[in-house]
């Protein structure tokens, strides 16, 4: 079962600290330049409320937990994560780097996506990205059926082609290819450990 999360929304219809993604949905979905983020704890989301949102804003909720954890992720490794409003609705995902923090890329946001799309594009663009810079190190990934997906290499997705989401397909469809003609080590792509790590650091902080 999900761990309960906390919202605090600076910037919303309503302003305060939220129990539930779906109060939090109230006051900011549709609402022009809304500042929320999702954090672990009432007492995390209460400190950051009081404090302002540009402190927060691209930072996962739990950044730096993991150093502090009994068996830590690998170093040096590449963290991926995707975000999407709504289902379908406009896609984004991008790929930090565990230590530094430095975004490598960020893609989006894509017309009528899916999460579970995303979180597959954003493992297969982080392998890309390590192969063209000859660099290498594990992906991290928090997503389940994105790994799947790529270990299998294909994107099992039930999400229906469209003009709108025409691009996204083509995405898709490039990434297929690219895990059809290259091999993937055993360690290349790993389970994100949320519960013993905190957030994945490429956690955009929403729902």
């Amino acid at each position: 079962m999900p761990r309960q999360k906390f919202y605090a929304v600076w910037k919303g219809r309503k302003k305060g600290v939220f129990a539930s993604w779906a109060e939090c949905e109230t006051q900011v979905m549709g609402f022009v330049g809304a500042q929320f983020k999702a954090f672990e704890s009432k007492a995390e989301a209460e400190k950051a409320f009081k404090s302002n949102y540009e402190n927060y804003k691209g930072k996962p909720a739990s950044a730096g937990k993991w150093k502090h954890a009994e068996n830590p992720p690998h170093a040096p490794s590449l963290c991926v994560d995707a975000a999407c409003s709504g289902a379908p609705g406009a896609l984004e995902y991008r790929g930090i780097h565990l230590q530094t923090g430095e975004e490598f890329f960020h893609s989006g946001p894509y017309a009528e996506g899916t999460n579970n799309v995303g979180e597959f594009l954003a493992i297969v663009h982080a392998l890309t990205w390590l192969d063209k810079h000859n660099k290498h190190m594990p992906v991290y990934s928090d997503s389940e059926n994105g790994i799947a997906w790529v270990m299998t290499g294909e994107c099992r997705t039930k999400l229906k082609h469209n003009k709108k989401n025409a691009l996204l397909f083509a995405l898709i469809h490039s990434a297929e290819n690219w895990l059809a003609e290259n091999e993937l080590m055993d360690d290349a792509v790993l389970k994100w450990e949320t519960e013993h790590w905190g957030e994945n650091p490429a956690d955009f902080g929403r729902k």
